[in-house]
């Protein structure tokens, strides 16, 4: 795990500060998070590295959000923080920071443009809390959409590797999440998010050798052999077309086996955490929406259709509404093509 200053430097050097106080009827929100880490600390058992922190909300606490996604809600926490100047909630622009230290005491000095706000610290923790993400959907941008989620899925589970450390990651989801650097698979041919909400990341169109051993696996195991010779001509020829010939071959019916035995991979990696929990009321709202979901996927099953129940939710945390969106990505077989219908509930 990196030291938690040094995720305070990365942090502030994306220009990335936003703040979570405590509030005086804040205690129901507080709760929540409190329940989420007592079911998160249940349902893992043996993992202690879910959260690094004590399980005490000291009001005088301060949380700089971190790492934020369907896979993992993440903070740094000023301990025994007192404030002073204007913070500035919804500023968005260039920050500059002092950090500096006085006995035992911590002084971080944030210029929000023209607007100074100060933090005195006497430590500085990070909280953990990670989720099931394989039942997750986000359908943002159309077209093969069950290959979009795959991409939202490994992004995310990425970026939880490489802001939260291995330890935040088990055995398969450290595998699995080669495939972000599988140019056919990530945002250079399937990007879940429309491209102004892109990150781009350097010489993209460039495979790892680590992301070539994956999908190898994968073609092994599903003993899809031709999908194994053309993989190994783009394994010898990495060109963007190349790559583009293998993308376009991953939603063609003759290649469904790979594309499922990686949805299977994920979703049982992903099932490693547990669902989110938002209090007794709302669990129960969502819980009638999966179920009503449910009875339309039994139906589909029934005609010999086959059916995923996917789900939108909001994070735990710093949520401003209780929102859950419930969908049936329902699948359509072409001559050629796997396509997938979404219904939204």
């Amino acid at each position: 795990m990196q030291d938690t200053f040094e995720m305070l430097e990365e942090l502030l050097e994306q220009e990335q500060f936003e703040l979570l106080f405590p509030k005086e009827n804040g205690a129901q929100a507080e709760w929540e998070c409190y329940e989420t880490y007592e079911n998160n600390e249940r349902k893992q058992g043996e993992k202690d590295s879910l959260a690094r922190v004590g399980k005490e909300k000291n009001p005088g606490d301060i949380r700089l959000v971190y790492l934020m996604n369907d896979a993992v809600e993440s903070f740094l926490i000023f301990r025994d923080a007192r404030l002073t100047g204007s913070y500035l909630e919804n500023y968005e622009g260039p920050l500059k920071s002092s950090l500096s230290q006085e006995g035992d005491e911590y002084i971080l000095v944030v210029w929000q443009g023209e607007n100074v706000v100060t933090l005195f610290f006497r430590m500085l923790d990070l909280e953990v809390y990670l989720y099931n993400y394989g039942e997750i959907g986000h359908f943002w941008v159309p077209g093969y959409e069950y290959l979009r989620q795959l991409e939202y899925r490994i992004a995310i589970a990425r970026d939880k590797l490489e802001y939260l450390g291995e330890e935040f990651c088990t055995e398969e989801e450290r595998a699995l999440v080669q495939l972000a650097d599988f140019p056919p698979l990530n945002y250079c041919c399937y990007p879940a998010v429309p491209k102004q909400y892109i990150v781009p990341k350097e010489d993209p169109w460039k495979p790892s050798a680590a992301a070539f051993q994956v999908m190898e696996g994968l073609a092994e195991e599903a003993r899809d052999f031709s999908l194994l010779r053309l993989l190994h001509v783009y394994k010898k020829f990495p060109a963007p077309f190349i790559a583009r010939i293998f993308a376009r071959a991953l939603h063609k019916n003759k290649h469904s086996a790979v594309i499922d035995l990686l949805t299977g991979k994920i979703k049982s990696a992903a099932a490693a955490y547990p669902d989110r929990t938002f209090g007794n009321e709302a669990d129960q709202q969502l819980k009638s929406l999966l179920s009503k979901a449910g009875k339309l996927q039994e139906k589909l099953t029934r005609d010999g259709i086959h059916a995923e129940v996917l789900r939108e939710e909001p994070f735990t945390t710093a949520r401003d509404s209780l929102d859950f969106q419930v969908f049936l990505m329902v699948w359509k077989k072409g001559w050629w093509n796997r396509r997938v219908e979404i219904r939204k509930l």
